[in-house]
């Protein structure tokens, strides 16, 4: 693989972009309409869809750290088949894979009803800002080839 930008490479030489995502990701925002481990299984999902392999160990062993079980991190790319994950979790994992693959024809009114109605406006809001910021993390780390301490 050819040399690529570093992390470090990344804050020093463009700051904003760290800035500004870290702003949209800020956790003082989301703790009132998004619980923590919430916000964990999202953006573990959203970089298992991505393949980020620096995003998607950064964001296990924080949900590890926070709390989360392993055997629900082992079976979060088939949710939908795993009886572990409650209705709330199940809404923000579809809301989820539904933008981040916004390119395969959008959110189906449906989707769109049932999410709005699970967590309100502004709730839906402070969720889609979670996924605008992992996505584009997401973009960064794998584009520039940021690999995670082994």
């Amino acid at each position: 693989m050819t040399d690529r930008l570093s992390p470090s490479e990344l804050y020093q030489l463009c700051p904003r972009i760290a800035e500004a995502l870290t702003l949209l990701g800020d956790k003082t925002h989301q703790s009132k309409a998004i619980e923590s481990s919430l916000a964990h299984l999202v953006r573990l999902r959203v970089s298992q869809i991505n393949h980020c392999c620096y995003c998607q160990r950064m964001h296990a062993e924080e949900a590890r750290r926070d709390g989360e079980q392993q055997a629900r991190l082992d079976v979060l790319p088939a949710w939908r088949e795993a009886s572990c994950f409650s209705k709330r979790e199940r809404n923000a994992l579809t809301w989820s894979e539904y933008l981040t693959r916004i390119s395969d024809g959008g959110v189906p009114d449906a989707i769109y009803a049932a999410s709005i109605a699970e967590f309100d406006a502004a709730g839906l809001l402070e969720l889609t800002a979670i996924i605008l910021e992992i996505n584009s993390w997401n973009r960064i780390s794998a584009s520039f080839g940021f690999q995670p301490n082994f």
